[in-house]
């Protein structure tokens, strides 16, 4: 672990410079020890890839008594038992209007669009970290077969809820924004709703399992969530790994 100044009201602390499960269950162990510790002036963390960054008060707390707390708390957060991270469905209609991309991603591997649903949908992707715009998940796991280059011209604007394939990475856009993404389908869910207590869906250090649906179940599921009907469907992971 590294400890460093992030300018003047955040310190940066490092875990390694590779992209891994294995950091990031230590990111996630580490701010578990946060969380129980409650120091003084400490505004809020923010979990990235291989570091978290921390705001803090200096009125309330020196760098050099923030910086020997946090060692304290890596230290002691490493015999932690660890909560087994939680696994989040999330339905998919992939193709269509609104998956415009996956035959060019079919194609482009000498695949077939059920081949690539099935790949796809083969695996538990890890939430890295959440971030460019609110509600984003960084999602590490892709299958190799499916890294596909980006376009060579972004779209203006795609729909919330697109899913898309960006080079070796995969995700899900919470709003209608540009992208430079091949977008393979669509999901029904509110990645980002400020109308709920929690506005974020997802939390990083858990896992994303998509599952296809059809247009029918696509839009029996828009009306539940409309009707703040829908249950977000969950399990726990029994078995976390060192793969990405």
């Amino acid at each position: 672990m590294e400890i460093k100044p992030l300018g003047d009201l955040a310190i940066q602390v490092s875990f390694g410079n590779q992209i891994n499960e294995k950091i990031q269950r230590e990111i996630q162990q580490f701010i578990a020890g946060l969380k129980a510790e409650k120091i003084k002036g400490i505004i809020e963390w923010v979990p990235a890839y291989c570091t978290v960054a921390i705001y803090y008060q200096p009125e309330a707390i020196s760098y050099h008594n923030l910086e020997k707390s946090l060692k304290s708390i890596y230290t002691s957060s490493t015999h932690l038992e660890q909560e087994k991270p939680l696994v989040y469905e999330v339905p998919v209609y992939y193709g269509g209007k609104t998956g415009p991309d996956l035959t060019y991603v079919a194609d482009y591997h000498h695949l077939s669009e059920e081949e690539v649903i099935r790949l796809h949908t083969s695996k538990e992707y890890m939430i890295y970290m959440m971030g460019f715009v609110p509600g984003f998940p960084y999602l590490g796991g892709l299958p190799s077969e499916l890294s596909t280059p980006r376009l060579k011209h972004p779209r203006q604007v795609i729909a919330a809820g697109s899913v898309g394939i960006g080079g070796s990475q995969t995700g899900i856009y919470p709003a209608d924004v540009p992208s430079g993404w091949q977008i393979i389908g669509i999901t029904p869910l509110k990645l980002f709703d400020l109308e709920n207590p929690s506005p974020f869906l997802f939390t990083a250090g858990n896992y994303i399992k998509f599952y296809p649906i059809d247009s029918h179940e696509y839009r029996n599921i828009q009306q539940l969530i409309a009707n703040k009907a829908y249950v977000l469907n969950t399990y726990i992971k029994e078995k976390a790994n060192d793969r990405d």
